[in-house]
């Protein structure tokens, strides 16, 4: 269980204690159970979901789940997919992106990326009816957390160091598979076709976003992974939306 509470711990704020998650070795191996991870945050994501809505109209529920997901993962990926943005964004060299995406600051592109995912998160969830809002508010992190399990599977490291290398010591091909498996199953469990959409939607792409992560700086580092998880968070919610529209269910 070590392995599973090493990546709560990394993944979220979820106060873990110190004994649980063990040591560095154990965040090592804890690529498996991301998934896990991303069906506890989904479920904290519809907690806060079902409560917004019994208060308040959709749009502004639709924010209070939003901002429930990404205060539960303190930030984390909302802060690689703003370095992600700044760093590969315009026609910068390789050792010049990788050192802006070091820059702990917020550039034009960061901010502009950020206020884009926000307002797509947001925009999706208000368009669907209670149910639908809950079922997608559940496969986002999901959906983001089997794609960033996959993304390490398959993409290169580009750093020799840095916060996602932890990850890449036990970095084993069978997570893809897994990964994969994960989103599909829980996406046709929660949703059936517009779940498995979804899935699939976010694993499209984060496979776009690693492919230009490799073209412009020759792999992943831990904010392109950052950002994979966000867009892949994006994609679901957008393709949820996009399949439970009148126009298309009809």
């Amino acid at each position: 269980m070590k392995p599973f509470f090493a990546a709560l711990s990394f993944l979220t704020v979820v106060p873990v204690p110190a004994g649980w998650r063990g040591a560095e070795e154990d965040l090592a191996r804890s690529v498996p159970a991301f998934p896990l991870v991303g069906a506890l945050v989904g479920g904290l994501c519809v907690a806060a979901g079902w409560g917004a809505l019994a208060i308040l109209p959709p749009a502004a529920a639709a924010v209070a789940a939003v901002a429930a997901l990404a205060a539960v993962s303190g930030a984390l990926h909302l802060d690689g997919l703003a370095d992600s943005a700044d760093g590969l964004f315009g026609p910068r060299t390789r050792e010049r992106a990788l050192e802006i995406m070091k820059d702990s600051r917020i550039g034009a592109m960061g901010a502009t990326a950020l206020v884009f995912v926000l307002a797509a998160k947001i925009a999706g969830l208000a368009s669907l009816d209670k149910s639908a809002f809950l079922q997608a508010a559940f496969l986002a992190p999901l959906a983001g957390r089997c794609a960033l399990a996959a993304a390490i599977s398959a993409v290169p490291y580009a750093r020799p160091s840095g916060l996602g290398s932890v990850f890449y010591r036990r970095r084993s091909y069978l997570n893809l598979p897994w990964a994969c498996a994960a989103a599909a199953g829980g996406g046709w469990l929660i949703a059936g076709t517009a779940g498995l959409a979804a899935s699939g939607a976010a694993f499209v792409a984060a496979l776009l976003a690693s492919l230009y992560s490799i073209h412009k700086i020759g792999g992943a580092t831990g904010d392109t992974l950052g950002a994979t998880c966000e867009l892949a968070e994006t994609a679901a919610i957008l393709a949820f939306a996009s399949w439970r529209h009148p126009g298309l269910a009809a």
